[in-house]
C-alpha cells in the first residue's frame, strides 16, 4: 500500500529515451494523474527556486547562463562525467523534489497517480508506491532517440547511457516492464492490459466531459480509438497543410492528448494539448467554419481549461497562426493576452513557451492558479 490512502500509485521508471513518458501519457489517457518527478527536480533549480543557491554554491557560478539562470546542459556534462558530482547534485534536488510530489498527490483528484522518475528505484519514491513499471528499449534505440529527438552526437548519447545503471537493474525490480521497441500501437496495447489488471481498484476518465442537449455543443476526451476520425478532421480543415494518418495521429497520442467538440454527435473542432510540468500548452486547434466561433472557442477552452485544472496545471499557453490574429478579442473575454515567453514571469511557463512554440505562431497566455509548486522564494 502506498504512503497515501486512498491513492494507488504507480512508480514509472526506465533508463533514458526508453519511453517513460510515453507510457505515462498513456496512463493519463486512461484517467491516471502523472507527475514527472524530473520535470520537477529542473524547477527545483531555477533562479530563486530552493535548490538554486545550493547548486550554485556546489558547482560554482560559471555554471550560470547569460540571464543568470543554471545553464542545464553545462551542468549535465559535468554531473554525467562525475558519479560523486552527480550525487552531490542529487542530494540537494531530491529532498525538494519529493516534498512537491506528496504535495501534488494529497491534492489530486484522481485515485491512480504515476510518478515518472528516473531515479525512483535509488530514492525514496519507490518503497512509497503501490507497484513499480519499467519502461524498456534496447541500446541502439535508445542511442537513435537520443541523436535524433535532442540533438545529442554518438558520443554524448552513449556517455549519458553508459552513465546509468544497466536496464537489467531496474527491470529485475519491476512489477510491470513495457518493451518500448515497436510501434505506440504496440506499446499502447501492453499498456491497457497492464491498466487492465488494476482497474478493478481505479476511477476511470470519463470520455464525456460535457453533456449536451440535441443542437449544443459537447466536449469528449479522444482515445486512440478516435485515431482515423481526428486525421480525417485535420485533412479536412487544415486546407491541405497536413494529411495526417491514422498511424500518425496514433503516434501523437505519445506525446498530447485530444479534446474532440462535436455537434449532434459529429466531430466539428478539436484541441490537441499536453500538459507538462505543470503547463498546458496547446498546440493544435481545428474548428469548423460553420460552426459559430465565439460559441465553439468558449465550449472547448472552458473544457480545456477545466481538465488543465483537473492535472493542477498552473498556467495555459495557446499557440495561434499568425492569421488568427484577428480572433483575439475572442481571446481576450476568454482571458487571454497575447505574449512572448521572455515575459511571463516563471521560468518554467518561459521555458514550457519556448520549447512548445511552433514557428509562425502567437503566444495566448491565462495563468490558471496562484499558487505554485516549488515557486521562487
Amino acid at each position: 500500500m502506498s504512503n497515501w490512502p486512498g491513492k494507488y500509485v504507480i512508480g514509472l521508471t526506465g533508463n533514458i529515451a526508453t519511453g517513460k513518458s510515453v507510457v505515462r501519457r498513456m496512463l493519463e489517457h486512461l484517467g491516471a494523474y502523472s507527475i514527472d518527478a524530473d520535470a520537477l527536480s529542473h524547477r527545483a533549480i531555477s533562479k530563486g527556486a530552493p535548490g538554486f543557491a545550493p547548486v550554485v554554491e556546489a558547482f560554482g557560478k560559471f555554471i550560470l547562463d547569460a540571464s543568470g539562470e543554471i545553464d542545464r546542459a553545462k551542468l549535465g556534462r559535468i554531473v554525467f562525467s562525475d558519479p560523486e558530482a552527480l550525487k552531490a547534485l542529487e542530494t540537494i534536488v531530491h529532498p525538494l523534489v519529493e516534498h512537491a510530489v506528496d504535495m501534488m498527490i494529497q491534492r489530486a483528484n484522481q485515485r491512480v497517480v504515476v510518478i515518472e522518475a528516473i531515479k525512483l528505484l535509488e530514492g525514496k519514491l519507490s518503497s512509497a508506491c503501490d507497484t513499480v513499471w519499467v519502461a524498456y528499449a534496447p541500446e541502439a534505440i535508445q542511442k537513435a532517440r537520443l541523436v535524433q529527438k535532442r540533438g545529442l552526437s554518438e558520443t554524448e548519447a552513449l556517455q549519458r547511457i553508459h552513465a546509468q545503471p544497466p536496464q537489467e537493474v531496474k527491470t529485475a525490480a519491476a512489477n510491470v516492464v513495457i518493451q518500448n521497441t515497436g510501434s505506440f500501437e504496440d506499446t499502447w496495447k501492453q499498456v491497457v492490459a497492464a491498466w487492465k489488471v488494476i482497474s478493478p481498484i481505479t476511477d476511470t476518465m470519463p470520455v464525456v466531459m460535457k453533456k449536451a442537449a440535441p443542437g449544443e455543443l459537447a466536449v469528449q476526451r479522444g482515445r486512440p480509438r478516435d485515431s482515423a476520425s481526428i486525421a480525417a478532421l485535420v485533412t479536412r480543415l487544415s486546407d491541405g497543410s497536413r494529411s495526417p494518418s491514422h498511424e500518425d495521429i496514433m503516434a501523437e497520442f505519445g506525446e498530447k492528448a485530444f479534446l474532440l467538440l462535436t455537434a449532434d454527435k459529429q466531430l466539428v473542432g478539436l484541441a490537441g494539448w499536453q500538459v507538462e510540468n505543470l503547463v498546458a500548452r496547446t498546440t493544435d486547434l481545428y474548428l469548423d467554419p460553420n460552426i459559430p466561433l465565439h460559441q465553439a472557442l468558449k465550449t472547448l477552452i472552458t473544457e480545456l481549461e477545466r481538465a488543465s485544472q483537473d492535472l493542477q496545471c498552473e498556467a495555459s499557453l495557446v499557440f495561434l497562426p499568425q492569421q488568427a490574429a484577428s480572433q483575439e478579442g475572442i481571446w481576450k473575454e476568454l482571458g487571454y493576452s497575447r505574449r512572448t515567453p521572455h515575459t511571463l514571469g516563471a521560468q518554467a511557463w518561459q521555458d514550457a513557451a519556448s520549447e512548445s512554440q511552433p514557428p509562425s505562431t502567437i503566444l495566448l497566455f491565462k495563468q490558471l492558479r496562484q499558487d505554485r509548486v516549488l515557486r521562487p522564494i
